[in-house]
């Protein structure tokens, strides 16, 4: 786990980063603070085969843009260009947003841009990983499923419950699930985005993973010691 943190961080934590090994090398997410930390941890420039991007708030994809900068004036240029996974209606989002931070090319310049569809597998880095749209309030959001080697990752991103959260950890050997909130009984009309470790643990055990896994919590909320709560630099076999 390179980052963390929920949408605001925690002391001297990255937001959420995620790197996934096996034949290859899967970033999920990449939050402010995750690429300084993966220069710490390799000591240069990170060789990451893909990055794949859960959602668009700032706290999962903020430190894709000074990977820009690496990779076009500093120790990355001379790596081959990571592939950039986003959903529907990515590129033109990041053009969009690279049209206010430097030029509008300067994500598909750095990074070979692919998009994923809902539901449907694809190939990256020796891994098949398929997103699942689960709701965080009026953001479009997806949570992940990776296989690879006989081995099955769920990461939740961020979700509110829904039944997507569900399907997308079935059977799965880890769930790596967020558990931003703490403890409440919210209106069933209230707008969500995000889980209390109960409504975490609830989708566990509806799903048939083997192993649940919390993150994206801040330090202040206190957290039964039951629960397995993931930091910055945890490292664990799927």
């Amino acid at each position: 786990m390179v980052g963390s943190s929920p949408a605001w961080p925690n002391p001297g934590g990255a937001q959420s980063g995620y790197l996934v090994e096996g034949e290859g090398r899967l970033l999920l997410d990449c939050g402010p603070g995750v690429l300084g930390r993966l220069r710490l941890q390799e000591g240069g420039w990170p060789r990451v085969d893909a990055i794949a991007i859960t959602h668009f708030h700032l706290d999962h994809w903020g430190d894709i843009v000074p990977w820009v900068w690496g990779r076009m004036y500093g120790l990355g240029r001379d790596l081959p260009p990571p592939e950039l996974w986003l959903h529907h209606g990515g590129e033109e989002l990041v053009a969009a947003i690279g049209a206010r931070l430097g030029f509008p090319e300067m994500f598909a310049e750095t990074f070979a841009l692919r998009i994923f569809e809902d539901g449907t597998p694809f190939a990256v880095a020796g891994f098949q990983v398929t997103a699942v749209r689960v709701p965080h309030y009026r953001m479009e959001a997806y949570a992940f499923r990776v296989e690879g080697d006989g081995r099955t990752l769920a990461y939740s991103g961020d979700s509110a419950p829904g039944p997507g959260l569900v399907e997308v950890a079935r059977d799965a050997d880890l769930f790596l699930c967020e558990a931003t909130i703490g403890p409440s009984n919210p209106d069933p009309d209230e707008l969500r985005g995000h889980l209390s470790e109960g409504e975490a643990l609830a989708a566990f055990e509806a799903s048939g993973a083997r192993r649940l896994l919390l993150t994206h919590r801040p330090v202040e909320q206190p957290l039964d010691a039951r629960f397995e709560l993931v930091n910055d630099g945890y490292t664990t076999d799927v």
